[in-house]
């Protein structure tokens, strides 16, 4: 049976007591009234903080997409560089070590070409064709080099930079070591992200134990955590980072005093022979620094800012990059916050990225055309423009991208002409590419299309289709472009926040 009103335990609790004086009911109301006035006064304030939070300017979220080496991280430096100044300042010095690695490295792979071909090792340079399932082929007999005591000199000389390497890895982590081939079939590797997208989240994740980010902060004079919005001191001691400091300056006095050997090692006739006949391209492959190493290899060496967007340091899983506009081509970006995410580009990465599709206001997909007749460094049986074809097929087909802005960057053109100005066919490796005339403009404007059919037949909706040709190691007209691509994203994230 239901109870009256008068029966209900809480009214009965809050009614007054039967016998309450008139001197007691004034307190209990003035007490209730005052209760009330804080109720309505907390409302009011929740009220007043819903609202500017509506007006707060929600963050422009913008994802670097493609294959490994295609310049994803080159490109999030140049828009810290044009948009994000202050920060660019700061953070640039603790490029050096990454430049002197990239440096040493270039050093010890001519080093160890060297020593294979005076110890008559057999290489194949052909390798990268055949199906790694099968023995390699003979390699074809050439006339051997006559090599001289100033070949063991340049062994000898400079083999401190071996623990130069090994000490700058160390400091620097995981980031510093890069891909290895792999005869894993990874094919499908990114439909199968997207199918199993839950045990995604749980393998990959934004860490700033990864990356190039969190091997920076060893050389920075803030800790890593200020990327979350911590301001507070490293935890490093005083004399860890002079400790640190100290050993940096070392290993440059080591890397200066091999200087003239170094340019000497490279400007030797033997030595580029020995690396054209190992069909080896140091100055095509991203950290490339042995031709400024008489600028580099000096004690008193910073770096400028076309160094730091050279540098070469590869990513690990999702690196995630905050910083607000000091500078703003269009003006309307001014005090805006962006957020930049620089994913692994690996195909055992490209499970990291699709996590990020769902809330990210544009995406800039990478795509180099210069690699046309290079195979991906973790499988050797793929072509990186075939791999890039496919890669692109799979962003443009996702249901969950269909309202994400999308822009293509042709990366890496500068390679490409002198690839095409040194005699290299692109119909040797691309044989669709037929009897087309074998320049910049003629291959671009066939890279172009192929992308833009591709878009056409696979995207779930009719979208525009943005498309830049670009060097993204080129910072001037690399700022040209962003400036373009600033104006489009924030256009489009004004209209999916209903400002426009």
């Amino acid at each position: 049976m239901a109870r009256s009103l008068d029966e209900d335990p809480l009214t009965l609790a809050m009614a007054p007591p039967p016998d309450e004086t008139p001197e007691q009911r004034a307190i209990r109301e003035a007490a209730e009234a005052e209760a009330k006035r804080i109720s309505d006064e907390i409302d009011e304030q929740i009220r007043k903080e819903r609202e500017a939070e509506k007006k707060k300017r929600r963050p422009v979220k913008l994802l670097l997409l493609g294959q490994s080496e295609s310049g994803k991280t080159a490109t999030l430096k140049n828009f810290q560089l044009t948009y994000a100044k202050r920060e660019w300042s700061e953070e640039k010095a603790a490029w050096r070590s990454v430049i002197l690695l990239n440096l040493v490295r270039n050093v010890n792979e001519i080093i160890s070409h060297l020593t294979s071909e005076m110890a008559d090792i057999p290489y194949y340079p052909d390798d990268s064709s055949e199906d790694v399932n099968l023995p390699p082929r003979p390699a074809r007999p050439l006339p051997r080099l006559k090599f001289n005591e100033k070949h063991n000199e340049f062994r000898t000389r400079l083999a401190p930079l071996q623990g130069v390497q090994l000490a700058l890895e160390q400091r620097l982590g995981h980031a510093s070591l890069e891909m290895q081939s792999t005869t894993v079939n990874t094919a499908a590797a990114f439909e199968q992200s997207v199918q199993n997208h839950r045990r995604a989240l749980q393998e990959f994740s934004i860490n700033s134990s990864n990356g190039w980010k969190s091997a920076l902060d060893r050389f920075r004079g803030r800790a890593s955590n200020k990327e979350n919005g911590n301001s507070s001191p490293t935890t490093d001691s005083p004399t860890s980072s002079s400790r640190a400091r100290d050993t940096e300056e070392e290993l440059l006095d080591i890397i200066a005093s091999c200087r003239d050997d170094i340019k000497a090692l490279w400007e030797d006739n033997i030595v580029t022979e020995v690396l054209n006949r190992r069909k080896i391209r140091l100055e095509d492959a991203p950290g490339f620094f042995i031709n400024d190493a008489e600028r580099i290899a000096n004690r008193d060496y910073q770096p400028t800012d076309d160094d730091v967007i050279r540098a070469r340091l590869r990513t690990l899983g999702v690196q995630e990059y905050r910083f607000i506009f000091d500078h703003s081509t269009q003006g309307r970006g001014m005090g805006q916050e962006w957020r930049l995410y620089d994913v692994g580009g690996t195909r055992s990465s490209r499970a990291a990225w699709y996590p990020y599709f769902d809330d990210v206001d544009a995406i800039i997909f990478l795509a180099p055309i210069s690699p046309f007749d290079e195979k991906l460094a973790e499988d050797r049986r793929v072509n990186r423009l075939e791999d890039s074809y496919l890669l692109w097929k799979s962003v443009v087909s996702c249901k969950l991208l269909t309202r994400t802005q999308l822009i293509l960057f042709l990366n890496k053109c500068d390679l490409l002409v002198a690839k095409l100005q040194r005699g290299i066919r692109i119909r040797d490796s691309v044989p669709s590419f037929g009897d087309r005339k074998n320049d910049l403009a003629t291959a671009t404007k066939y890279f172009q299309q192929h992308f833009r059919e591709i878009s056409r037949n696979h995207s779930p909706v009719q979208r525009p289709f943005y498309v830049h040709l670009t060097s993204v190691i080129d910072t001037r007209s690399t700022a040209v472009t962003l400036g373009a691509v600033e104006e489009s994203i924030l256009r489009e994230h004004l209209r999916r926040a209903d400002l426009m």
